[in-house]
């Protein structure tokens, strides 16, 4: 009997596949026959072979080189290091998980081997292992198991037996002893820079994180301290196309966390303060244009399970995060701004919202943030046609209610 987790696997890629040929105009008899396809196209015994011949095309990397440039194909490289208590976020000293870079019609292979069977061991794990396990699963006619398992960790096989770098990589030169240079690559280590923008996000928007803000809003004592990182900055790699650099880009939307550097001190940009409305005045529509893309091409895929409604909802968890963003940035400037008369035709819910001399007021009532998340909403719904011009699909009540929904999540940040 199939493992629960490669049956789900197989029913998925059939469904997804059923949902592309499938329309209203189809007849009962082709439906018949592409569902018979599909049963045959997507089992194991055919799905398997494939995959093996497939599982070259990818490699496992700690330095993938395509976050230098999307053209670079130097050799993958594996760095590993001791570790040490120096204080330094680098290889050895954080324990992360392998990335996978590689042609992007192959990565559904790695999803199959990072597959958690019953013992919560995956599929690679058991390949490596060359368990019993895995050898009653993968007993199909026609291929014998060797040729599978040898075709399948080929995704894991030391592929540096000739090292090249590339002309697409930054390069700097090296002095060695004073008496010449090493001209060396410069790779950035992924499943680090991820591994960091994980723990950012739990230490801002973990549970934990937020039990202790409600527990300092509401002025009550908690156990624990709470942590922020301030002066971040977010990097991009791979613009609308993040699954082409690698796994671990796609997984995390192509975005990641820069660490304020000092020295040396780097100015921050000066931050305006709306003069009339916050969602017109500083949310401009352009800084948000690569997620409402991801959006509109989630809300059109051919796919309708729950991981696309999961990847619809981070998407605009993301967006909203973005603006609470902006809105610290503002409540970081001097309290009582917003007396100027410059700033007199400012909402008084969003004078309430953004100046930190209502701080109090805001703990008292919160009446004001009605209005916010109906500004939130308004401001969503009226974004997505503006940046996707005859591309938008319409949206309805019960979007717009999902929506809502989704910003009452994200109280925490944006109260």
């Amino acid at each position: 009997m199939l493992d629960q987790a490669i049956q789900i696997f197989l029913d998925e890629r059939k469904e997804q596949w059923l949902k592309g040929k499938i329309s209203g105009t189809t007849t009962d008899e082709e439906k018949e026959e592409f569902e018979r396809q599909a049963a045959e196209k997507f089992s194991l015994p055919i799905l398997l072979p494939d995959m093996a011949k497939r599982a070259g095309q990818l490699s496992l990397s700690s330095h993938p080189a395509k976050y230098s440039h999307p053209g670079a194909k130097p050799t993958p490289v594996i760095a590993e290091a001791e570790g040490a208590i120096d204080g330094f976020l680098r290889t050895g000293n954080v324990h992360v998980e392998l990335d996978v870079l590689g042609n992007a019609a192959a990565l559904d292979v790695y999803k199959f081997l990072s597959l958690k069977m019953t013992d919560g061991k995956t599929i690679l794990t058991h390949l490596k292992n060359k368990s019993s396990f895995i050898k009653e699963q993968f007993q199909i006619p026609a291929v014998p198991f060797d040729e599978l398992e040898q075709g399948l960790l080929e995704i894991i096989k030391d592929k540096t037996s000739s090292i090249k770098t590339s002309d697409k990589v930054k390069q700097v030169y090296f002095p060695v002893n004073g008496e010449g240079y090493h001209l060396l690559s410069i790779l950035t280590p992924s499943n680090i820079i991820y591994e960091l923008k994980n723990r950012i996000m739990n230490m801002h928007f973990s549970d934990d994180a937020k039990e202790i803000r409600a527990a300092k809003n509401a002025n009550k004592p908690h156990e624990r301290n709470l942590s922020e990182i301030y002066g971040l900055s977010v990097i991009g790699y791979g613009g609308t196309k993040p699954q082409n650099i690698s796994v671990l880009n796609s997984e995390n939307g192509g975005k990641a966390y820069l660490l304020l550097s000092m020295p040396p001190s780097l100015k921050t940009q000066t931050v305006r303060p709306p003069k009339v409305n916050f969602f017109s005045d500083s949310l401009w529509p352009k800084l948000f244009k690569d997620d409402f893309q991801k959006f509109h091409d989630l809300l059109t895929s051919d796919a309708r399970n729950i991981h696309v409604r999961k990847r619809i909802k981070s998407v605009i968890k993301s967006i909203f995060y973005q603006v609470a963003d902006r809105l610290w940035m503002i409540r970081k400037l001097e309290s009582g701004w917003s007396d100027h008369d410059t700033y007199q035709r400012l909402a008084a819910f969003q004078k309430i919202w953004l100046d930190q001399q209502y701080q109090e007021m805001r703990k008292q009532n919160l009446q004001w943030f009605e209005s916010v998340k109906q500004g939130l909403a308004r401001w969503f719904v009226n974004t997505y046609p503006a940046l996707l011009t005859g591309k938008a699909l319409p949206i309805g009540d019960e979007h717009i209610r999902h929506i809502k929904a989704i910003i009452e999540d994200c109280e925490e940040a944006l109260q």
